[in-house]
């Protein structure tokens, strides 16, 4: 099989190329640049030149696909508004461009509005239309299921961690780092989900494989961790204190993220491991962050 997937060279795109690779699919990735593009082929991999303001060349190529697995998306906290149109302009051209049952697999999040317990995949996104949280793609996507199209929704862990990995906790440390301490808001009772890279990627294949049309499934190893459990472990591998940040001062201590680590944002993966066949085996956030997954340089 063919597969077009966007952000084939970010943290989790790699992984998936790498995984789709080893299993004798054929990939064809979406390059922004020539470093990208270079880094794709040394793999084996085909690059498309684009981006998500394109959206006719990702038609272009999504269409003389076998399946497409969507992952990129513009994270600029700085007009996130705008990043959320274009992710869903990018959709929507892609899903036109595909007929046939054929796979259309897309990153998203678990949003858990306003539920006050774990989000399970029953649970339906809270956001519509092109100007809610990342343009409603979810929803849109999985509309298309209607139309003959397999597309299923991938909701990955607020941490899909490792060594190397350059989000939420990665930025958490150099924040600790700054500040001398390792924060967490509150009580710290709020919980993240996390999932290890590896079997991120491998559930993003079997995804592909096995997953029918309208599929929610959760990128989730671990349920929930308690945001102070985090902060300790990072306190412990930077030999730090860890503290109590005030919700009234989390912005200003964690910056644009101190909104995410507020959340509750825990989930179940019940349903996505009995459906895939899918068991996690990488190793916890913790265990990442205490074998120094996120050790910064002096």
């Amino acid at each position: 099989m063919r597969i077009f997937i966007t952000g084939a060279s970010g943290w989790i795109g790699s992984a998936v190329t790498d995984e789709l690779l080893a299993h004798g699919y054929a990939v064809v990735g979406l390059a922004r640049s020539d470093a990208s593009a270079a880094a794709l082929e040394a793999k084996g991999a085909t690059a498309h030149r684009g981006d998500l303001d394109a959206p006719d060349g990702l038609a272009a190529a999504a269409a003389q696909a076998d399946g497409v697995i969507h992952l990129a998306f513009k994270h600029d906290f700085s007009d996130y508004a705008g990043a959320g149109r274009s992710e869903r302009a990018a959709v929507q051209r892609m899903l036109e461009a595909m007929d046939g049952d054929r796979p259309f697999l897309l990153a998203s999040g678990l949003a858990k509005g306003d539920l006050d317990r774990p989000l399970t995949e029953d649970d339906s996104a809270p956001f519509h239309g092109a100007d809610s949280a990342r343009g409603g793609s979810e929803n849109l996507a999985l509309s298309y299921a209607q139309r003959g199209v397999r597309a299923v929704a991938l909701r990955f862990s607020a941490t899909v961690h490792g060594t190397g990995d350059p989000g939420f906790t990665s930025v958490l440390t150099k924040i600790a780092k700054e500040h001398g301490a390792a924060g967490y808001i509150g009580d710290g009772s709020t919980r993240w989900p996390a999932v290890h890279r590896a079997d991120a990627a491998r559930m993003v294949r079997l995804a592909l494989e096995k997953a029918p049309a309208g599929s929610r499934l959760h990128a989730v190893a671990e349920s929930g961790i308690p945001s102070r459990d985090i902060a300790a472990a990072i306190g412990e591998q930077l030999g730090v204190p860890v503290i109590s940040v005030a919700p009234e001062d989390a912005e200003t201590h964690f910056g644009w993220i101190g909104g995410f680590f507020g959340m509750d944002a825990a989930a179940t993966n019940e349903r996505t491991r009995e459906l895939l066949g899918w068991t996690p085996t990488g190793p916890t956030l913790l265990e990442d962050i205490a074998a120094g997954a996120y050790a910064l340089p002096e």
